[in-house]
């Protein structure tokens, strides 16, 4: 409550400002789910109340957005809209129920080229939905966003509407070059009104508009809801409830990033997004999650508490009930004009330069997730940029275990025994990971070996073991101890141990039952053992081993 307290007329100006900015965004994102303007202003207020109340950040503004549009228009192609209020009621509570699992912490661990990729791949989907309403054409049939798109243009060839072009690039023109002249103006409120206008003095007929709007937010209502389809829709829900969470924590992140001293609470503020998409559909609302354009808005204009985005919800209910038939005159071509030009203002050129310069495995990671985003849907393209992300990670990682013939300089000896030592004995240095990732190149590698009688493992350096590479180095044991080659180790630590032992590669790594700390004493071992077999002589079995030289081979 201090916080409301600390500055309420700047938080006030903040939440109008974003409800000029948001009012075209709601609308435009409500039309392309297929549900129409209304279910957008519904989802605005709705939504932006409940998490500006109970969401985990103080600056986060949610409502429709165009990632989520992206997830719904196949939703509403194939279950119409009772469906897709069912999936936004399940998502919701699947929500709270990630946010009771504390599953918000695991947002961190989504790699940056994936963000950028699908961030770069929902900006295609976005001006690729608008075609039809850009180009004043009915919207063809069908699911894809690209087939859609291309349908439109060619029924526009047959029968161009120039005036519904006009009115699209001139909304966009000025949001663009608006938004680089004085940022913290609505221009695309300015550019709506403006084209409105024109149409309605111009009497231009091609410029459809959105239609009638209720006054008001309908009484809520489960009448939608539907126990026996809930099977069906379990799978639309899974998807609609991990890109709410995927895209309201990385909002909420980059509202952190731009302040000092502000940090959201990943748990609650999924909280706040399943209460909120668990309300929307109750009064015919989409599925919402948190809006980074909108967000970074609220920021910009001063907002420093969770007033600004309450008064956002505050001023839409308002315009909602007083203005619904002014707002209901707007064209549906210029709604097209400013979510394309966000669709463009979503795309940091810098961003996608840095990820494509820094490695081949960044630059794969964007473009593959980027293209799945468009040929397939938004969270498929996550998981595949998650997936490549995770394969290529691991790839570096078992690049780096290495085996190495080190020299088995353990003090001061003849040259005979040194040349001895060469000929009989032979030492491996492991490095890095022993993990299923690295195990098939190791086994190559150390089976490889000839011309020896014993191979000692120094295992010191070994950073972690799994079942997969404990298996394998037993198998590449077994392999030498059949061709006559005793294989020791030295430095196994005590979790290395507990792998081992599980799969029974610790007794084949012994002499005699005993286990070796450091090198020289695995070096006195394998003499013995030569000794034995009668391939060195007695006198060689003591050798002096300096402290120095002891510690450096551990």
């Amino acid at each position: 409550m201090a916080e409301l307290r600390r500055d309420p007329r700047r938080d006030l100006l903040a939440g109008l400002t974003v409800a000029i900015v948001a009012l075209p965004l709601a609308l435009g994102f409500g039309v392309s789910s297929g549900l129409g303007a209304a279910a957008g202003l519904a989802t605005a207020v709705v939504a932006g109340a409940l998490t500006a109340v109970f969401g985990g950040s103080n600056l986060q503004v949610s409502g429709p957005t165009g990632a989520m549009t992206v997830v719904l228009v196949p939703i509403v192609g194939r279950y119409g809209p009772t469906g897709v209020l069912t999936v936004g009621l399940m998502a919701g509570v699947m929500l709270v129920a990630l946010a009771a699992a504390r599953a918000g912490r695991y947002m961190r661990y989504v790699p940056a080229p994936v963000v950028e990729g699908f961030t770069l791949g929902i900006a295609c989907v976005i001006g690729l939905q608008q075609i039809p309403n850009a180009l004043g054409v009915p919207k063809p049939e069908g699911d894809r966003v690209l087939v859609v798109a291309w349908r439109a243009a060619k029924e526009f060839a047959t029968s161009p509407n120039w005036t519904a072009v006009s009115l699209t690039v001139a909304v966009a023109a000025v949001m663009l070059a608006g938004a680089r002249w004085r940022p913290t103006v609505p221009f695309s409120i300015l550019a709506v009104i403006a084209a409105t206008i024109t149409a309605q003095a111009a009497g231009l007929d091609a410029a459809k508009p959105i239609g009638d709007l209720p006054a008001g937010l309908p009484a809520p209502s489960l009448g939608f809801f539907e126990p026996g389809a809930l099977g069906t829709l379990l799978a639309p829900a899974v998807a609609v409830a991990a890109l709410a969470a995927l895209e309201s924590l990385l909002s909420a992140s980059v509202a952190d990033g731009m302040t000092v001293g502000q940090q959201h609470d990943p748990d609650r503020e999924l909280f706040g997004q399943g209460l909120a998409n668990i309300a929307a559909p109750l009064f015919g609302g989409v599925p919402a999650t948190g809006a980074i354009a909108r967000t970074a808005v609220n920021v910009r204009t001063g907002a420093s508490s969770r007033l600004a985005a309450l008064t956002h919800a505050v001023v839409l209910a308002a315009i909602v009930f007083t203005a619904a038939p002014l707002v209901s005159k707007i064209p549906l071509a210029a709604l097209a004009g400013v979510l394309l030009a966000t669709a463009i203002r979503m795309v940091e050129v810098g961003s996608l330069r840095a990820m494509v310069k820094a490695t081949r495995s960044d630059a794969l990671i964007l473009v593959l997730t980027a293209l799945a985003t468009l040929a397939l849907d938004l969270v498929y393209a996550v998981v595949i940029g998650l997936l490549v992300a995770g394969a290529l990670a691991l790839r570096a990682v078992a690049r780096q275990a290495r085996l190495d013939q080190v020299p088995l300089d353990e003090g001061d000896h003849t040259a005979e025994e040194h040349a001895l030592l060469a000929e009989h004995i032979v030492a491996y240095r492991i490095d890095g990971p022993l993990f299923f990732a690295a195990a098939h190149r190791f086994l190559l590698e150390l089976t490889d070996v000839a011309d020896v009688r014993v191979v000692i493992l120094r295992m010191s350096r070994v950073s972690t073991m799994d079942a997969s590479g404990a298996l394998v180095l037993k198998d590449a044991v077994e392999k030498l101890n059949r061709r006559g080659i005793l294989v020791l180790a030295s430095g196994i630590r005590a979790d290395q141990r507990q792998v081992l032992d599980s799969v029974g590669a610790l007794e084949l790594l012994r002499y005699e039952g005993r286990e070796y700390d450091t090198t020289p004493e695995a070096i006195q071992g394998a003499r013995e053992h030569l000794e034995g077999a009668g391939v060195l002589p007695a006198a060689s079995a003591q050798p002096q081993t300096g402290a120095s030289s002891e510690s450096a081979l551990r």
